[in-house]
């Protein structure tokens, strides 16, 4: 038996089991902590440090119209592919951008042939790591910018469209990007995107479906994360951000209710962000290309569809 004298006093074992407790929760904070900064680049680094590569391209031949491929460069240095499809006079030239992973930007030919009837140019471009065009990884709309900085470099110093509004027009990534675009680059008259995200942490935040004090914090590793990427200086090119610098240019902001890839809570923060003059459009159920299933390559085919798109360029750009 240990002599009463050498026993532990009950204030003493009171301070090692508060140091005990202490000691643990710092440790399973330090653990919590640890999962939330780990989360961001298990799940985006796969998604991102790829070239997207197309099974199926198609050709302005596809839809009985002309085009030019041409390469552009960034200010970074990547070679970007993108092909005019020409119209003498234009009232408007759209700036055509894709998705994250498909299609490829070439599925938007039936687009430009739409417009090409109604007097409007397109320029289909290629984001970088994107099929032909340059480049090593997807950037989530901080670089793409760039891209199409490059695009209207060109129709600037073109002949036959350097006084052609610009109009930016993306599906999904290429949403966003059009709206960051349009946010750096005054020299972009408008934007049409459908279902772009609001901001990457807030498009990944979304899709895990937490509790919203852990989406929280979870959004301020997204946020680090993107800036150690693609560098802190770029934290600002998001389109919550780039849409407020529309000033009083139009845009239209498409989105469907249901949307199991960009969740509409991305276009209830963008409509929120967004200048009194920007036009929204919704659709209900899960349209992530807006068009109706299965007529993306023949918009025509999607008569309210068509119809939102040619009455927007029209209200802005028709003669």
């Amino acid at each position: 038996m240990t002599p009463i004298a050498e026993r532990p006093r009950p204030d003493r074992r009171r301070r090692r089991r508060v140091t005990w407790i202490a000691g643990g929760l710092i440790a399973a904070l330090a653990i919590f902590l640890g999962v939330l900064a780990a989360i961001p680049p298990l799940i985006t680094n796969p998604m991102v440090d790829m070239r997207v590569t197309f099974d199926r391209v198609w050709t302005a031949e596809d839809y009985a119209i002309d085009s030019e491929r041409v390469t552009l460069t960034t200010s970074d240095g990547i070679d970007v592919v993108a092909h005019l499809v020409p119209v003498e006079a234009p009232k408007a030239v759209a700036v055509f951008l894709s998705g994250i992973h498909r299609p490829s930007v070439t599925a938007f030919f039936g687009h430009a042939a739409m417009l090409r009837e109604q007097g409007y140019a397109s320029l289909l471009l290629e984001m970088r790591a994107h099929g032909e065009s340059g480049g090593t990884r997807i950037a989530l709309g901080f670089e793409e910018p760039r891209d199409v900085q490059a695009a209207v470099e060109y129709l600037r110093a073109h002949p036959d469209y350097r006084d052609a509004p610009i109009v930016a027009y993306g599906l999904s990534l290429g949403g966003a990007t059009a709206i960051n675009a349009a946010g750096l680059t005054p020299d972009i008259a408008a934007v049409v995107s459908l279902s772009a995200f609001s901001s990457w942490d807030g498009v990944f935040v979304d899709n895990m479906g937490a509790p919203e004090p852990l989406a929280t914090l979870q959004r301020a590793f997204v946020r680090f994360y993107a800036g150690l990427k693609y560098g802190f200086d770029l934290r600002h090119v998001v389109p919550t951000t780039q849409i407020a610098n529309l000033g009083d240019r139009p845009a239209l902001l498409m989105h469907s209710r249901g949307d199991t890839q960009v969740p509409f809570a991305s276009f209830e923060r963008l409509a929120a962000a967004a200048p009194p003059q920007v036009e929204t459009w919704v659709r209900e159920g899960d349209l992530h290309f807006i068009v109706e299933d299965g007529v993306f390559l023949q918009p025509l085919e999607d008569a309210a569809y068509a119809a939102r798109v040619l009455g927007f360029l029209e209200a802005h750009f028709g003669r």
